[in-house]
C-alpha cells in the first residue's frame, strides 16, 4: 500500500532506501546491498518480531526479506510485514478485547455490537494473502513516492473470526441502496485536522461481503496491535489497505467514503496525472508470483541441480499453475505446486528442480489463475507505484560456478 500523500506520517519515509532501478532483472543487486546495510531497530510496538527476517524502512513500514519466506505456506507472525497509515491506538484496547465495539450501519436493524457479541454469531477460518498495494513499487523506474517495497510487503496468514454475512443476517439484512462495504479504522487521529483528511476508511464493492471476515485471531493467536487487533476487517483477495485495522465501524453505503484515503489515495493514476476519485481504486489483487530461492545474496552457487522455489497467488482466483524460466523468459517449464492448498485466497508454493551450468542465469516465474489469466510481463505504470505484478520486474539474476 502506498503511503497516502495527505497523511502526516508520510514524512517518516524521507530516510527510506532509494527505489530500485527500472529493470527488475538488474535492480536486485542494489536491493541486496540495501538489505546488507546497518539495520534500523524494530519499533517498540513490533519489538516481538524477528529482526533478522525484516527490513525496517521506517517506524511504520517493515518489510519481510525475500530470503525469509522459506518454503512453507504460512508466514509466521513475527516475520510478517507491517504497514501503518497512522499511529496505532493505545495498547490498552487489548486489555479487554471482548469489550471492543463496532457500529453497523446500512442494515435493516443498525446497532453496535461488542466483540463478545460478535463471537456468538459464528466462527470461520480463512487463509489469505495479505499484501500492501505498493508491493513491488521499488521496481518502478519512475521512483514513486512511498516505501520502495520489493516483494516483502506481503504474506500468507490464517484468520479466524465471524463471517460478515452472518452479522448482516443477524441485523435483518442489507438496507436498500447498498453498493459499497465501507470500513472505518480506529487509529488515533492527529488533533487539529479535518478527520476526513486522515482517517483510514475504505469502501469496496458490496459483493466482497460474501467473503469478508471480522477477525480476532491471526495465525492461531489473538491479533496483535501491530496487525490490527483486537478486531480487523479482512477482505480476502483485496489489497491490504482495504483490510481495515481496529475496525470500529462497518457501513453499507450507496457511495464510496469521502475520506481522503479513499477519494484520492490508492488510485491507479496514469503517469503525469494527479489522483482523482474517477480513477480506478486499488481493490482486488491480480495474479502474481515471484521466486524466493536461490537468490543472488547467497553468493555464487555451485553449478548443478538447484531447486527453484517461490510463491504464487491469484487475488480472488485460485492459482492454476506456475511456470519457471532460467533464461529471462525465453523458455518456460511447468513448476510443481507443493504443500497444502489452503483455498483460493491463499498463496501456493511452487518448485522446479533445474540443472544450472556455470554462468549467469535470470530466474523468473509467471503464474496462471483458475480463470486463465496469465501474470503480466510488464508493470502497469501509475503514479503511486501500485499493483506491480510484472514477472520481469520480479525476476532475479544468479551466478553459478
Amino acid at each position: 500500500m502506498k503511503d497516502s500523500m495527505t497523511l502526516p506520517r508520510r514524512h517518516l519515509l524521507a530516510g527510506s532506501a532509494a527505489a530500485l532501478s527500472a529493470l527488475g532483472l538488474a535492480g536486485w543487486s542494489g536491493r541486496a546491498a540495501a538489505q546488507a546495510a546497518a539495520p534500523k531497530p524494530l519499533p517498540a510496538y513490533a519489538g516481538w518480531k524477528s529482526s533478522d527476517a525484516l527490513i525496517v524502512h521506517s517506524s511504520s513500514t517493515l518489510e519481510t526479506k525475500r530470503s525469509a519466506f522459506g518454503t512453507s505456506v504460512i508466514t509466521p507472525s513475527n516475520q510478517l510485514y507491517v504497514r501503518n497509515n497512522l499511529p496505532a491506538p493505545d495498547a490498552a484496547i487489548l486489555n479487554d478485547r471482548d469489550a471492543w465495539t463496532v457500529a453497523f450501519e446500512g442494515v435493516k436493524n443498525p446497532r453496535s455490537l461488542t466483540l463478545a457479541e460478535l463471537k456468538t454469531l459464528g466462527v470461520e477460518t480463512v487463509a489469505t494473502v495479505l499484501q500492501c498495494s505498493g508491493n513491488g513499487r521499488g521496481f518502478f523506474p519512475s521512483k514513486p513516492s512511498g516505501t520502495p517495497w520489493a516483494v516483502g510487503a506481503a504474506g500468507c496468514v490464517v484468520w479466524s473470526g465471524v463471517p460478515l454475512r452472518n452479522v448482516v443476517a443477524a441485523l435483518g439484512g442489507l438496507a436498500d441502496g447498498a453498493v459499497y462495504l465501507t470500513g472505518t479504522g480506529g487509529e488515533k487521529l492527529p488533533e487539529g485536522v479535518d478527520p476526513l483528511s486522515v482517517v483510514v476508511e475504505r469502501s469496496v464493492p458490496v459483493k466482497a461481503t460474501d467473503d469478508a471476515l471480522l477477525a480476532w485471531e491471526m495465525n492461531g493467536e489473538p491479533i496483535s496491535l501491530a496487525h490490527g487487533g483486537p478486531l480487523r476487517l479482512v477482505v480476502p483477495g483485496y489489497q491490504g489497505v482495504n483490510n481495515i485495522k481496529y475496525v470500529q465501524r462497518v457501513a453499507f453505503t450507496s457511495a464510496q467514503s469521502q475520506a481522503r484515503i479513499m477519494s484520492h489515495g490508492y488510485r491507479m493514476s496514469p503517469p503525469g496525472t494527479k489522483a482523482a476519485p474517477d480513477q480506478p481504486s486499488v481493490w482486488e489483487m491480480g495474479v502474481k508470483s515471484w521466486i524466493n530461492g536461490p537468490l543472488p545474496e547467497k553468493g555464487t552457487l555451485k553449478a548443478g541441480l538447484v531447486q527453484v522455489h517461490g510463491v504464487a497467488f491469484g487475488g480472488t482466483q485460485a492459482v492454476k499453475g506456475v511456470e519457471v524460466s532460467v533464461d529471462g523468459g525465453k523458455t518456460w517449464q511447468a513448476a510443481r505446486l507443493i504443500g497444502p492448498d489452503l483455498g483460493k485466497f491463499a498463496w501456493r508454493q511452487f518448485v522446479l528442480p533445474v540443472q544450472l551450468g556455470a554462468g549467469t542465469h535470470v530466474l523468473a516465474s509467471r503464474a496462471t489463475d483458475a480463470a486463465g489469466t496469465v501474470q503480466a510481463e510488464q508493470r502497469d505504470e501509475n503514479v503511486g507505484g501500485y499493483n506491480n505484478a510484472s514477472w520481469r520486474d520480479h525476476a532475479v539474476t544468479i551466478t553459478a560456478a
